[in-house]
C-alpha cells in the first residue's frame, strides 16, 4: 500500500500560480483583435466585372508538331486563310504539320479602353503534339454577343516542351497551351452605365449574414447618409448621395478602403486524395477520447528450390513460400480537451500523434460522436 502525506500547502506553488494566471490575465489582455480588411479583398460592385472573350485562329511555324493531315478543319482554315490572300488550293493538297489550329481565350477587365494591351491564352483543339516556337496569326476574339472586342496576334510562350523518338517520348509541362503576353489589342470597350446612378450594389464574394451585417454599419460609419443595408447574406445596397452620382468613381475608391472585420464558418476541409486536411480559424471540439490503432500487413513471397546431386538422375524441386507478418499498434485511449480556438485544436490532434491522413479518418469519427462543431466537408 503506498501511503501520502497531507501537509501544509507550499507557499512558493501558490506564488507560482498566481504569476502564471496573472500571465494568462495580461495575455488575454494585451491580445490583439481580428484584422480587419478592406472591402476590395471582400466584395466588389454590381456592374463593374470580368467578361471572356473567344476566338478561333492558327498557330504557324511548327516544326513538324502541328496538326495532322486528317484534321480537316485545319486545312480547311488553311485554305480559306490563302484564299483571302488570292491563293487558291485544294485543302486536300495542303500538309499542314507545320500549322496547328487553336482557341484563343482572355478576360477582359471593365473599363479597359480601345487601344489597351491584354494577355491571351491558346490551347490547341486539334491533334498537334506541341506549340512550342509558333506564332499566332491575327485572330478576331468575340464577346456571347457575337461582337469582336479584342484583336490577337504574337509569338507564343510555352512553358514545356515535347520530344518524340522512334521508341520513346520525352515531355514537360503541357506544350500545347501557350501564352502571349500583352498579345492582344482592345478594339471595343464594353458599355457599362456608371454615372448618374442613385443607388450602388455591393456583392460579397462569400456570402455571409454576420460578414454583410459588418460591411453595411462599415459603409453607414463612413459614408453617413448612404443607408446602406443588406439585401441578403451576399447583397449590400446603399444609396449614391447627389455630391457623388456624377463622381462616383471617387465615392468607390473611398468605400474600397473601408475596413470590415469579416466573418466565417468554422470549417474542415478534407482532400483525400491528396491526403491534405484545412481546419479553419472557428473550428472547436468538444472533451472526446480517441484511440486510432495502425494495421500493417508485410507479405513477403520467395521460392525454396531444391536440386538433385551430381549423377544421380533427380528433379529439381521448386516450393514457393509465403511469410506473412501481421503488426496492430497498440495505441492507448487518449483524451482530447475541449478546444475554444484553433491553436488548442491544433495542440490537441498534434497530441494524438497520427499523419494527415489518419486526422482524415478521425475527423470524421469525431464529427459523428458529436463533437465537431463546425462544418466538415470532403472534396
Amino acid at each position: 500500500m503506498t501511503s501520502r502525506t497531507v501537509g501544509r500547502p507550499n507557499p512558493n506553488s501558490a506564488l507560482k500560480t498566481l504569476l502564471v494566471a496573472g500571465l494568462v490575465l495580461f495575455c488575454l489582455a494585451s491580445a490583439k483583435p481580428a484584422e480587419a480588411i478592406r472591402l476590395k479583398e471582400l466584395a466588389t460592385f454590381e456592374g463593374v466585372r470580368v467578361n471572356q472573350i473567344t476566338g478561333y485562329g492558327l498557330v504557324v511555324g511548327l516544326n513538324g508538331t502541328g496538326d495532322k493531315d486528317q484534321t480537316g478543319f485545319t486545312r480547311q482554315s488553311l485554305a480559306n486563310l490563302l484564299k483571302r490572300m488570292d491563293i487558291t488550293i485544294a485543302p486536300t493538297a495542303l500538309k499542314v504539320k507545320n500549322v496547328a489550329a487553336v482557341m484563343v481565350t482572355a478576360d477582359l477587365p471593365p473599363f479597359v479602353k480601345p487601344g489597351t494591351k491584354i494577355d491571351v491564352l491558346v490551347s490547341s483543339i486539334g491533334d498537334a503534339t506541341s506549340l512550342q516556337g509558333g506564332t499566332l496569326l491575327v485572330t478576331a476574339m468575340e464577346g456571347m454577343d457575337n461582337q469582336i472586342y479584342a484583336i490577337a496576334q504574337g509569338p507564343l510562350s510555352v512553358g514545356g516542351f515535347a520530344i518524340t523518338g522512334q521508341a520513346a517520348t520525352v515531355q514537360r509541362n503541357h506544350p500545347t497551351v501557350g501564352r502571349i503576353v500583352q498579345g492582344g489589342t482592345v478594339e471595343r470597350e464594353v458599355p457599362i452605365r456608371w454615372q448618374g446612378k442613385e443607388s450602388l450594389t455591393v456583392k460579397l464574394s462569400q456570402p455571409d449574414f454576420t460578414t454583410a451585417a459588418r460591411v453595411a454599419e462599415a459603409i453607414n460609419e463612413s459614408l453617413p447618409g448612404s443607408g446602406a443595408r443588406p439585401l441578403d447574406a451576399a447583397t449590400v445596397e446603399l444609396a449614391v448621395p447627389m455630391n457623388y452620382r456624377e463622381n462616383l468613381a471617387v465615392m468607390v475608391a473611398e468605400l474600397e478602403n473601408v475596413p470590415v472585420e469579416p466573418d466565417s464558418i468554422g470549417k474542415v476541409i478534407i482532400n483525400e486524395r491528396t491526403g491534405s486536411v484545412v481546419v479553419g480559424e472557428n473550428v472547436k471540439l468538444s472533451t472526446v477520447a480517441v484511440a486510432h490503432g495502425n494495421l500493417s500487413i508485410q507479405i513477403r513471397e520467395g521460392q525454396d528450390v531444391s536440386q538433385p546431386g551430381p549423377f544421380s538422375d533427380g528433379e529439381t524441386v521448386v516450393t514457393p513460400e509465403t511469410d506473412i507478418n501481421v503488426e496492430e499498434g497498440a495505441d492507448n485511449l487518449l483524451l482530447i480537451e475541449r478546444s475554444t480556438n484553433i491553436n488548442d485544436v491544433v495542440k490537441a490532434l498534434n497530441a494524438i500523434g497520427v499523419t494527415p491522413r489518419d486526422l482524415i479518418t478521425i475527423f470524421q469519427l469525431i464529427q459523428a460522436a458529436g463533437a465537431l462543431h463546425g462544418e466538415l466537408e470532403i472534396i
